[in-house]
């Protein structure tokens, strides 16, 4: 009994190794670590990131026990490939942490979707496009669909209409990223929030009254703001 269940400990063993090694070749991407190197001979660079020059795998392997670190190939594609002596699981931590710090800054827009039906009333369209207004107010993207049934799709222009007055309905915020189109038996297009803030560019007409309007000189407007200025009063003079 002692023997089996020292048998099956180490079978435990030997599986949760197995674990661990293929786990560590999807996070680290194949990095060979160690006595895993192939190569008779590297390209060595220390701790201290001093090229040491060509030596052979025994050398560096050495090295690196000394250094208590690893010996990690970095480009396998060279000729002989070159390694580095590094701590590997502080270089694998520092890789992982930047990918999700590069991840939080990516900006994810999520798209949401309404479908109608050539047929939809009004009313029903009407409730259709306030959830879409409401998630372009929260900065998603909507995509608008119509499907077809039966003999419908012989006009599409009906679809193409409708269409057409939602973006309308949505103009004041948000703009067309895809315009409608017809894919089998669907037509949609994908709706993207304006951009806020943007100031409205004046038209021709504003620019005319304001390039005719003369410019008020600096000395005017002092004049037009100063008080006018008393004339003193002379005393009266009485005749002895």
């Amino acid at each position: 009994m002692v023997l089996s269940s020292a048998i099956v400990c180490q079978n435990h063993r030997l599986a949760f190794v197995d674990i661990i090694i293929q786990e560590k070749n999807i996070s680290d991407i194949n990095f060979r670590v160690n006595e895993i190197i192939r190569s008779p001979q590297v390209r060595l660079i220390d701790a201290s990131g001093e090229n040491v020059g060509v030596v052979p795998i025994d050398k560096a392997l050495r090295m690196s026990r000394e250094a208590d670190l690893d010996l990690v190939e970095v480009a396998p594609g060279a000729e002989p490939p070159v390694c580095r002596i590094m701590d590997f699981g502080k270089f694998l931590y520092e890789r992982e942490k930047k990918e999700r710090e590069a991840k939080k800054s990516q900006t994810k827009i999520e798209i949401k979707e309404i479908r109608l039906r050539p047929k939809t009333n009004v009313h029903h369209r009407y409730f259709k496009t306030q959830d879409a207004r409401r998630w372009l107010e929260d900065g998603m993207k909507v995509r608008v669909s119509i499907r077809f049934r039966g003999r419908e799709i012989v006009h599409p222009e009906v679809a193409l209409e409708d269409l057409k007055e939602i973006a309308e309905e949505l103009k004041d915020i948000a703009t067309v990223e895809q315009a409608p189109s017809l894919e089998g038996k669907m037509m949609g297009m994908t709706l993207t929030p304006a951009k806020v803030g943007k100031k409205r560019s004046p038209s021709a007409g504003e620019k005319a009254k304001t390039k005719d309007k003369p410019e008020e000189k600096p000395e005017e407007k002092a004049e037009e703001k100063a008080p006018p200025k008393e004339k003193p009063v002379k005393p009266a003079t009485t005749k002895s």
